[in-house]
């Protein structure tokens, strides 16, 4: 089992580690955009351009997660966000990898732009507040909170 675990820097990479013992021991790497906070990552870590809702910026970040995909081949994505992750996992549903998206921390009672996005992708989909349930679908689970 690969695991690619996919999200921006700062506080939705803190969620994603925070998550480390679903992962542990597993054959797994990071995508994310480069940092400060992101350089001091271990093993193996891909950086893709941040598009911050830049459409010629999505376009090369989308050729940059292709690549990584198609490298890695991962069975599952876990992404907490946001829009670097988008067209990574796209490509990766449309090549066979599962999805699991955990809705940010912050998002307490309104949707975020890539849970919008990546909702009908996800083969599961994780809110950390019951208020988020009516914003969602029936696929959308209460998760509880990851920290």
């Amino acid at each position: 089992m690969k695991i690619c675990l996919a999200c921006s820097a700062g506080g939705h990479l803190t969620e994603l580690t925070q998550l480390e013992d679903a992962y542990e021991g597993y054959d797994s790497f990071v995508v994310t955009f480069r940092r400060e906070d992101t350089e001091s990552l271990a093993g193996r870590v891909y950086y893709l351009m941040d598009p911050k809702r830049n459409p010629f910026k999505v376009i090369l970040n989308f050729f940059q997660a292709l690549r990584v995909v198609l490298k890695e081949r991962p069975n599952v994505v876990i992404t907490t966000g946001a829009g670097v992750v988008v067209p990574l996992c796209v490509i990766a549903k449309i090549l066979g990898s599962r999805i699991i998206y955990i809705e940010s921390f912050a998002r307490i009672d309104s949707k975020s732009l890539t849970g919008v996005f990546l909702y009908p992708f996800a083969d599961l989909f994780f809110i950390q507040w019951e208020e988020l349930s009516d914003k969602y679908g029936s696929k959308a689970r209460y998760g509880g909170k990851v920290f």
